[in-house]
């Protein structure tokens, strides 16, 4: 059993993840920003932690991750604008690996998004905008010295998924449940051996306990 923060926890993926890790008796604590939702987590025997991305400093989120064992970032602006998507996608993740180094916390698995995301239409200034934020926390979080797992998700779709995926350095782009997201975030959380990857997901035809199995390079 670890203590886990999740910081997204209210969000599509975040919702999922709870369950599975609940399942699996983890200690679970969820960042939250509307009061309403505090209730909510606790009837998931989810610990609240009130907090708005865009207003919490190093201080607030060193505060946050002090105790725990694991932390996933799995928050994003969600096309809420121009300044949200800089505060949330890109400072945030910068912010909490600071935190994290300061309180000795080492393992961090962020959501982040995959290459060859929106390819397929015409670029816009706002899309540009959340992919280099994007990119400039994957390399914070890669240049750290964390225990970090960077998942990068295909076009996500709003559903819980079948635990069928296709994941792996470099994998051809696709959809993918959120469903099947937090899956193999849970599944990274329960394989600690699991450090310092990039992992590029889809939907597909191989079990995620398999895929995450797959990635591991002690065995």
């Amino acid at each position: 059993m670890a203590r886990i923060l999740i910081i997204g926890a209210t969000g599509g993926v975040g919702a999922r993840l709870i369950p599975l890790l609940a399942a699996d008796a983890h200690e679970i604590h969820g960042l939250h920003r509307a009061p309403a939702q505090a209730k909510d987590l606790q009837r998931q025997g989810v610990t609240p932690h009130g907090g708005d991305l865009m207003e919490m400093s190093e201080d607030d989120y060193a505060a946050l991750v002090s105790g725990m064992e694991v932390v996933v970032f799995s928050a994003g602006a969600a096309g809420s604008g121009a300044d949200r998507t800089t505060e949330i996608d890109g400072n945030g993740p910068v912010k909490l690996i600071r935190a994290m180094e300061r309180e000795g916390v080492t393992r961090l698995v962020l959501v982040s998004v995959f290459p060859e995301a929106g390819r397929d239409r015409a670029p816009s200034d706002g899309f540009e905008h959340y992919m280099a934020c994007k990119k400039r926390a994957d390399v914070a979080v890669a240049a750290s010295g964390l225990d970090w797992v960077i998942v990068r998700p295909g076009t996500l779709q709003d559903a819980d998924g079948d635990g069928m995926v296709r994941a792996g350095r470099a994998v051809p782009y696709g959809d993918v449940a959120r469903g099947n997201v937090a899956r193999l975030i849970a599944e990274v959380v329960a394989t600690p051996a699991l450090r310092r990857e990039a992992i590029e997901l889809t939907d597909g035809d191989t079990p995620v306990a398999e895929a995450v199995a797959a990635l591991r390079r002690d065995g």
